[in-house]
């Protein structure tokens, strides 16, 4: 029953969410998917969920279906040729981003190493397999190499912990903090490519209309199925590289679909993956338990946290030299550090559509050379 009433509470209260935004311009200001991340935070710290019996299935559940029909959802009303205007900057802000990984990795081994963490090097290849791919790259390195497993729970840990705080700083500051040296992404067309404040008639309101909810029932059909299709094909691959697989195929067929004329003009197809993504935010937000925190462990903490915070700054510094937008580079940045999933999650907080496919592209990017660069490292620094 527990369980039951808090997936009710997970599915249905960016409801509210989106309704105090539409009512109030300060709530607005703070913005539907920080208030959701900063709600799922809080309730997974208050000492409530770890008393509910299967939550963390539960969670992983409404994670691991949220992301994939999102991202479709999110594509269906793409203009694939306006993406190639913006593609080689892109390429140019994923190169900085893998150089600032490689680098805060290596210097992070040199630092820490001698400090009591066995096999460090180990720690480097799968901090770097992590960083610029994903999770599945974390765990496909760890097996790769025979990891101790106590590193790699004490990383996966902390990723969680250090990257919520990533996440929350990407989301609300940087854009800000990060215009006052970069320059400004120009939009190539405002009018279609800018998530509007949702104050007034912003862009959710009237999704609920009996016409609309026809349409949006044929858009989540499609999504549906496309999941449907990605989640077949990951079976036919190794299960290290399931996950990268159904990103990529989602990620194709959704732009193939946006190809499609009735498919493209969809209404509020784009509004309904933003709202998933709300119930996404939440419920990763609501996984970060500080608890799990402890001094014994506090050497690998580090290690991310420089890995994380060091690598931001290293590609904001190309950026700045190399002139690369403030949004372009956000996103980049986002796709390896936080992997593509979250990638809709910041683009939204940036209120940029036009990134979206950009930073799923990087991300899939780094999915493939993950664990070819984990190993690698692994071996050069083993040596060292």
């Amino acid at each position: 029953m527990a369980t039951i009433a808090i997936v009710v509470f997970y599915v249905f209260s960016p409801l509210l969410i989106l309704h105090l935004c539409h009512k109030y311009r300060f709530v607005n200001k703070i913005g539907a998917i920080v208030i959701a991340y900063a709600v799922g935070f809080v309730l997974g710290n208050i000492g409530i969920l770890p008393r509910i019996e299967g939550i963390e299935g539960t969670q992983d559940l409404i994670t691991t279906l949220t992301i994939p029909i999102a991202i479709p959802l999110l594509l269906f009303s793409t203009d694939l040729k306006k993406w190639f205007k913006i593609a080689g900057k892109t390429m140019l802000s994923m190169v900085f981003a893998l150089i600032a990984a490689i680098v805060t990795v290596f210097t992070g081994y040199l630092i820490f190493r001698g400090h009591g963490v066995m096999e460090l090097w180990d720690v480097s290849g799968m901090l770097i397999g992590l960083y610029t791919g994903g999770t599945p790259n974390l765990a496909s390195i760890k097996l790769a190499l025979g990891a101790d497993e106590t590193n790699y729970m004490i990383i996966a840990t902390y990723d969680l912990v250090v990257g919520a705080f990533h996440l929350l700083f990407v989301m609300t500051i940087a854009q800000r903090l990060f215009l006052k040296f970069l320059p400004k992404y120009k939009y190539i067309d405002p009018a279609t490519a800018h998530i509007g404040d949702f104050d007034g008639e912003d862009p959710y309101w009237g999704m609920l209309k009996k016409n609309v909810i026809v349409q949006l029932l044929k858009a989540f059909g499609v999504a549906v199925v496309i999941f449907g299709i990605g989640g077949a094909v990951s079976l036919i691959v190794p299960e290290s590289s399931q996950m990268a697989v159904v990103i990529l195929v989602i990620t194709t067929l959704g732009i193939v679909s946006s190809l499609i004329p009735a498919i493209n003009k969809l209404e509020k197809s784009f509004e309904l993956g933003m709202y998933l993504i709300l119930i996404f935010c939440m419920v990763i937000a609501s996984m970060a338990d500080l608890s799990k925190i402890d001094l014994a462990s506090m050497i690998i903490g580090a290690y991310v946290f420089l890995v994380i915070f060091g690598s931001l700054l290293i590609q904001a510094i190309l950026s700045k030299i190399f002139k690369v937008d403030t949004d372009t580079f956000i996103i980049t940045s986002t796709a390896f550090i936080c992997s593509p999933p979250f990638v809709p999650v910041v683009a939204g907080a940036l209120k940029n559509r036009e990134i979206i496919f950009s930073g799923l592209t990087v991300g899939i990017i780094g999915y493939a050379i993950g664990n070819y660069l984990g190993v690698l490292v692994s071996l050069i620094l083993e040596k060292m």
